[in-house]
């Protein structure tokens, strides 16, 4: 499978920003999804997760309550919203993909996109 991640952009504190990743090659509806970031210096880290269907969810702490991962296997596309941005969001977001069991280290995905920044200004 082929990911494509877009949305990202340049906001304000307190602003919402919609990723989407968008993938191709094979039936989406078989892997289970997931963005992490990477902001410079630090390590990849894990935003949120999303079962093969949409029921399954889960957050990284600093996620809970503002944004919200959701997934359209019609489409092929998983949806990251975010709101109440913050700049310490600052990072570039890259989406991910795995046929096996979900989870929040890198290593469990298997297939990524090529990320998109997310930038956020005080």
């Amino acid at each position: 499978v082929q990911l494509q991640a877009s949305g990202g952009g340049l906001v304000q504190t307190g602003d919402s920003l919609r990723l989407s990743c968008a993938a191709s090659g094979r039936t989406f509806s078989s892997y289970a999804a997931a963005w992490f970031r990477q902001a410079p210096g630090k390590e990849r880290e894990f935003v949120a997760l999303i079962g093969r269907s949409d029921v399954t969810t889960y957050y990284g702490d600093f996620a809970k309550g503002r944004f919200s991962i959701s997934r359209d296997n019609a489409e092929n596309t998983v949806y990251l919203q975010m709101n109440n941005l913050k700049p310490e969001d600052t990072a570039v977001y890259y989406c991910a993909a795995t046929t096996g069991a979900i989870a929040t280290v890198a290593r469990n995905y298997d297939y990524w996109g090529q990320g998109t920044q997310v930038t956020v200004s005080s």
